[in-house]
């Protein structure tokens, strides 16, 4: 399975979903991005924007950002 959570340290939307991938059991990778939205360009090349969190899940070949879609996607999906 390929995860992949891109997140900046110390947003609470970004440790929701952390905390939703970790109790349903979920492997992934987190990608620290910058404070800067102006910096975030691998976020944007990914997903189409800057803001996150951004949820990637290459197996389902899904791209998803908005914490609340993303833990409705790990609880349905995923855990």
């Amino acid at each position: 399975m390929s995860i992949t959570l891109y997140a900046l340290d110390g947003c609470p939307y970004c440790e929701k979903v952390h905390d939703a991938l970790e109790d349903g059991g979920v492997d992934y990778d987190t990608v620290w991005v910058e404070a800067l939205h102006s910096k975030r360009d691998e976020v944007k090349r990914v997903s189409g924007q800057r803001g996150v969190p951004v949820l990637v899940d290459d197996d389902r070949g899904v791209t998803m950002g908005e914490s609340e879609n993303i833990l409705s996607y790990v609880e349905k999906t995923l855990a």
